[in-house]
């Protein structure tokens, strides 16, 4: 039996828009692989979205304590970026109760209920009108 096997395991799930993300949090050197991608080729080397994956774990500071694995489907990259954000956050209280408090302080924890506006019949989009002509 290899010793990788026995080492603990920390899950996390998290959820923006349409993306879930399953993140699994493994004591290694900082990688981060989404969907068996290297992190910052699957997030098209973009600061923006490395940043939001990064930060839970540098909130703590354990960005080189923990590799980051993760399983995400659904949306965009905006949306699957914020559900891995959150996700390491939730596996990161699982590591540890102490957690809690300053990643809920930063805002890691909370699930964005904001989501894309159904679209009503008469008009084109969600709100968009079809232009109004007076005769």
């Amino acid at each position: 039996m290899s010793s990788s096997n026995n080492s603990v395991v920390y899950w996390g799930t998290g959820r923006r828009k349409t993306s879930v993300a399953r993140v699994r949090l493994v004591p290694g050197s900082g990688t981060i692989t989404i969907n068996g991608r290297p992190g910052d080729h699957y997030l098209n080397f973009n600061p923006a979205y490395l940043a939001a994956v990064k930060a839970p774990l540098q909130t703590l500071g354990l960005n080189e304590q923990y590799d980051v694995l993760v399983n995400v489907h659904g949306g965009g990259l905006t949306g699957q970026a914020d559900a891995i954000k959150q996700g390491a956050a939730r596996a990161l209280c699982e590591l540890s109760a102490d957690n809690r408090k300053p990643l809920k302080t930063e805002g890691h924890l909370s699930r964005d209920p904001r989501a894309k506006e159904r679209r009503k019949y008469g008009l084109k989009k969600a709100r968009k009108a079809p232009q109004f002509s007076k005769r």
